[in-house]
């Protein structure tokens, strides 16, 4: 657990700290620089797609052994300066695919911001609904569970004031428990 949690530290300041400086100073410090600018925008593209990945598939992918550790290693081997392994990431993989789809993507974009209020309206009503839904069979459940047993029943039961509902030591003070069979019980002290 306690490594865990140090490779997620760890994949935070180099993964995501240590290149945000790195690609702030390159765009304030050096504006002349296209280069450093180009390689920190490769950077975070390839960054971005793998934090999609992250959250796409997570389930199956944080089951591989040392993935934490294996995506750390990654993540520093594209920026750390003897390698730039974005530069052979972007060139190699990333710019071909994307140009290959890029008409197709560009239009289902176009198309989802054109319908995004529609598309959040549809979201919410049916979520809403659903939640709701869900919200008033948890209720019954509830209110089933709690008309089965007689402890439970008089918990729930919110008719008439505090003093007039039984406690549960009622059921143990005298002549013991309806369901026991006469077993004798005193109530704990200390309620």
């Amino acid at each position: 657990m306690s490594t865990e949690l140090l490779t997620k530290f760890l994949t935070l300041l180099f993964g995501y700290a240590m290149p945000a400086l790195e690609c702030f100073k390159a765009i304030e410090q050096r504006p002349g620089r296209t280069d450093q600018l180009r390689f920190w925008c490769e950077y975070w593209i390839i960054l971005v797609l793998l934090v999609m990945l992250d959250e796409i598939a997570g389930v199956l992918i944080s089951k591989i052994p040392m993935y934490y550790e294996l995506k750390l290693a990654f993540l520093v081997y594209l920026w750390y300066p003897k390698t730039r392994g974005t530069d052979i990431v972007y060139e190699t993989f990333l710019q071909p695919l994307v140009m290959q789809y890029q008409p197709n993507i560009e239009a289902r974009l176009q198309y989802l911001r054109a319908n995004a209020g529609d598309i959040l309206v549809f979201y919410l009503k049916n979520f809403t609904e659903r939640g709701y839904d869900l919200f008033l069979r948890v209720l019954d459940y509830v209110r089933s569970q709690a008309s089965r047993g007689s402890r439970t029943r008089r918990f729930f039961s919110f008719r008439g004031e505090r003093a007039e509902r039984p406690s549960f030591a009622d059921d143990y003070a005298t002549g013991g428990d309806r369901r026991d069979g006469g077993r004798h019980r005193r109530p704990r002290s200390g309620y």
